[in-house]
């Protein structure tokens, strides 16, 4: 087992092989954090006020349930955490991630997809969901499926 691991939140599958990319790239194992109800095509039309996902967005309290299979985080020192971007920052079920293990020094760094915005405020709402021994990176936004190659070479930065 390896020292690092690719944490991910896909509701659409277009992080999910980001993240299965960069895990085959850096030699890290990968855990997927599930809702425990699936989001639906309906449930992420940002356009509706009404959608789950605007609703949980409007709410930063909200705090998703998750499908628990044990992370294990115990085990790594380096967390890559991949996630959509939503109204400029991380959705809520990331905070429920986070809040559900100890990530005491432990460093975090941040991968995204989004369909055209940064990390915009992301670090800053996530930090209140872990111990003040952890770091938060803002990594990449990692859009078009990229190479294994390149890949490698941006995760190498923050392996050793």
């Amino acid at each position: 087992m390896t020292n690092i691991l690719v944490a991910y939140f896909s509701a659409s599958g277009i992080t999910k092989n980001v993240a299965a990319n960069l895990a085959e790239a850096s030699g890290a194992d990968i855990y997927e954090i599930k809702p425990e109800v699936p989001y639906t095509k309906e449930d992420l039309n940002w356009m509706d006020k009404n959608s789950r996902s605007t609703v949980e967005m409007k709410d930063l309290k909200s705090r998703p349930a998750i499908v628990d299979d044990d992370a294990h985080i115990e085990n790594y020192d380096i967390i890559f955490l991949g996630f959509p971007i939503w109204w400029y920052i991380a959705p809520t079920i990331i905070n429920t991630f986070l809040e559900k293990y100890n990530f005491s020094g432990k460093r975090i760094i941040l991968f995204a997809t989004s369909g055209g915005s940064g990390f915009g405020n992301t670090v800053e709402n996530l930090r209140p969901s872990v111990a003040k021994t952890t770091m938060i990176l803002e990594g990449k936004i990692l859009n078009h499926n990229p190479s294994a190659e390149s890949l490698k070479q941006w995760a190498s930065i923050y392996n050793y």
